[in-house]
């Protein structure tokens, strides 16, 4: 059974018994959409389609959990994108996506004391390679639109490891990248705010929420209700 919470200024800590202290742990992995960045990026690309009342609201019911198909739910949305060119990609991500408060922080933090940075993101590579690069991640894993003669298919093109970036994936992905480098799974961070983080958090060292669906913030360990990302280091001593 869980601690009772501790409350901090909007930070709430659970089942957490002993000192943390950041160099004890060699890797973080994050979510992109709504934690790393500011935006859902697929709601934003629909929106340029003119159709992002429909697809929001299947990402919002697949990140609070109401949808337990997270592959289907992210077809359908996909499928809603059919024509969409390019280009507006680059518009979202130059005009739209921002990082979120503390995220350079948190990440700077992290290397200084040798962690190991991974993104595992439900989300497409178009972003996440450029946030990758921006932050100076190590590893992604994420999904690829298909896109033909400058328009998006409407469909997803299948990668090495398989076909979509779901729950399963991101958990798979966390486990086999702590395998790779000999590193302890209790050794590991994961901080996402959506149903389909709860896979990979829950087989990490340390589970964080930030600004999360409830369903989340209930099974984390470090709940991040307001503020920056960078609010995590006040867990470390």
């Amino acid at each position: 059974m869980s601690q009772p919470f501790e409350f901090k200024p909007n930070l709430l800590i659970q089942g957490i018994q002993t000192p943390l202290v950041l160099s004890n742990y060699k890797l973080i992995a994050f979510d992109m959409d709504s934690t790393l960045i500011n935006i859902e990026c697929i709601d934003e690309v629909a929106d340029m389609a003119g159709r992002k009342k429909e697809v929001s609201a299947i990402t919002e019911a697949a990140m609070r959990g109401d949808i337990s198909d997270y592959k289907e739910s992210l077809r359908q949305r996909v499928a809603l994108l059919k024509g969409v060119p390019e280009s507006s990609l680059k518009a979202v991500y130059e005009h739209k996506l921002r990082l979120n408060p503390g995220a350079e922080t948190l990440v700077s933090a992290c290397k200084q004391v040798g962690m190991k940075v991974l993104l595992v993101s439900g989300g497409f590579t178009y972003f996440t390679d450029r946030v990758r690069d921006r932050l100076g991640i190590d590893l992604t894993r994420s999904n690829v639109f298909e896109i033909d003669n400058g328009l998006l298919t409407g469909r997803m093109l299948d990668q090495s490891w398989g076909d979509i970036c779901d729950g399963e994936e991101k958990k798979r992905m966390l486990m086999q990248t702590c395998s790779d480098l000999g590193i302890n799974l209790a050794e590991s961070i994961a901080m996402g705010d959506g149903a389909n983080d709860l896979p990979m958090m829950s087989v990490s060292g340390l589970s964080v929420a930030y600004r999360a669906k409830p369903v989340v913030r209930e099974k984390a360990q470090v709940a991040i209700l307001e503020g920056g990302l960078d609010r995590l280091l006040e867990v470390f001593h």
